[in-house]
């Protein structure tokens, strides 16, 4: 585990929201929140956006939420709707709330909250609009255990929507992400049309196309330690043919 960087005020003290969209993620909620509580961000928010969970994860999160009143919100949707819809309407809440930075983090583990207070630096110090914790940039990892299809799955995906979108992001499937909040509202996240994990790359594009600027930085990715994945065949063949979509949609956009 990495040692959170220590960041000078104001910095540290920045409004920062992460959202975490879950789905049968009540194994590992709590120790998320343990994690990302013990940060040196004293501005840190958690709002969580649970898609009704069956297995509980909607009750994890409100019991925590009761132990942390100030520090984390509970969102409950109606059902699984998609992680495209749970984060659009997670960091349209955060940015509501006030937050002048919103981050994006899978609740599965396999985002180090550690790198968060060395993301949020990085994303000041530079004026870029968003920050990527990567795994292809050099320095980034994968985890050893994580399975051979997943890295070809996520390799090919990479190289796919590179070949249609000419984006410049080495990780463009990457979900662990900090914003600036003014960011958010000029890409407009009611342009955002993504249910499944396409909605990383359709941010990417849009930012790109509205000329943000965007920082990769180097991350190791761990294999989930609780569960199992979500990713499935309707999710794929969205992710497939979204890049023409979005070719399509946003040719012409302006802010």
């Amino acid at each position: 585990m990495i040692k959170p960087v220590q960041l000078p005020s104001p910095w540290r003290d920045a409004r920062l929201t992460v959202v975490v969209p879950t789905y049968n993620e009540a194994g590992n909620l709590p120790t998320l929140v343990e994690r990302l509580l013990a940060l040196p961000l004293p501005g840190l928010r958690i709002l969580v956006a649970d898609d009704n969970s069956p297995d509980g994860t909607g009750d994890v999160a409100d019991k925590l939420a009761i132990e942390h009143p100030d520090r984390i919100e509970v969102v409950h949707r109606a059902g699984k709707e998609g992680l495209g819809r749970a984060y659009v309407d997670g960091m349209t809440r955060a940015i509501e709330g006030g937050a002048e930075y919103v981050a994006q983090m899978d609740a599965d583990l396999s985002h180090p909250p550690e790198a968060l207070p060395g993301m949020l630096g990085a994303l000041v110090s530079t004026q870029a609009s968003v920050v990527i914790g990567s795994r292809y940039v050099p320095g980034g990892e994968l985890d050893e255990n994580w399975p051979l299809y997943r890295r070809a799955l996520s390799g090919w995906a990479n190289l796919y929507v590179h070949t249609l979108l000419r984006v410049r992001i080495r990780d463009l499937t990457a979900g662990f992400k900090i914003w600036k909040a003014d960011a958010l509202r000029d890409i407009d996240l009611n342009r955002v049309q993504s249910n499944g994990y396409s909605f990383q790359v359709e941010m990417h594009y849009l930012a790109t196309k509205l000329g943000h600027t965007i920082l990769e930085v180097p991350i190791r990715f761990e294999e989930r330690r609780d569960g199992i994945s979500k990713m499935t065949t309707a999710t794929k063949v969205e992710s497939a043919l979204m890049p023409f979509r979005l070719r399509s949609k946003h040719r012409n956009i302006t802010r």
